[in-house]
């Protein structure tokens, strides 16, 4: 068993939601999208401890959400900054005694499986960083201009997370690009940016990213099935 510390973000507003509150809000069936993700760490015995990073403004209401939920583990809130990298920083910077894995989480990806967790665990904690993807089905195009290139989609992944790195890899990676003024597109960006091999795994297309209202309806059409 690898024990590693989740760090989970919600601070994101969810603007494509286009519900008018952050869509960590949004209940699916009759529980919010939150809480589904944070359940899946909660019940995962690799996973020693959580920190959810979250809009300042909500601080009061994710207080009471999560405190009413009855975590068996440790839930620490932290206040997150205006772009998604910054709140990950923040998010790391509250671990500073911390030493291992550390994973990256969006909250908005609930349908994460344990297997997955723990293979993540086990390859970063030989490679030190790892991200879960899987292979491109569709066609991509390139357009630069008037010219259209079709890539390799043999060699296309889609990222998604967590992404899982040694704490001090990801921190001094965090600390350079905050220096830096660099935003990067993920967090393991960030590291290959200084040249750090970052190792994938294969996740599953269930992972989904409930983006859009289109999603939420992927998401209760999931888990109606899972519960058949």
């Amino acid at each position: 068993m690898i024990k590693y510390h989740a760090i989970v973000l919600a601070a994101g507003q969810g603007k494509r939601m286009r519900t008018g509150e952050n869509k960590q809000f949004i209940t699916i069936q009759d529980k919010p999208l939150i809480l589904h993700t944070l359940d899946v760490f909660d019940t995962d015995d690799w996973c020693s401890a959580i920190t959810l990073v979250i809009n300042p403004k909500e601080e009061a209401r994710m207080n009471e959400l999560v405190g009413s939920a009855s975590f068996r583990k440790q839930v620490d809130l932290v206040k997150g900054g205006a772009e998604r990298q910054q709140s990950v920083f923040e998010g790391l910077k509250s671990l500073s005694s911390y030493e291992g894995p550390v994973f990256i989480h969006d909250g908005a990806r609930p349908f994460i499986s344990p297997d997955t967790l723990h293979t993540l665990a086990e390859v970063t904690d030989v490679k030190r960083a790892a991200l879960l993807a899987v292979p491109v089905t569709d066609t991509i195009k390139q357009k630069s201009g008037n010219q259209l290139k079709t890539l390799d989609r043999k060699t296309l992944w889609a990222a998604q997370t967590p992404q899982c790195f040694d704490y001090s890899l990801i921190m001094n990676a965090h600390e350079k690009a905050a220096e830096e003024g660099y935003i990067g597109t993920d967090d393991s960006s960030l590291v290959e940016r200084y040249g750090e091999p970052v190792e994938i795994v294969q996740g599953s297309y269930d992972n989904i990213k409930i983006t859009t209202p289109e999603d939420l309806g992927k998401a209760r059409a999931y888990l109606d099935y899972k519960q058949e």
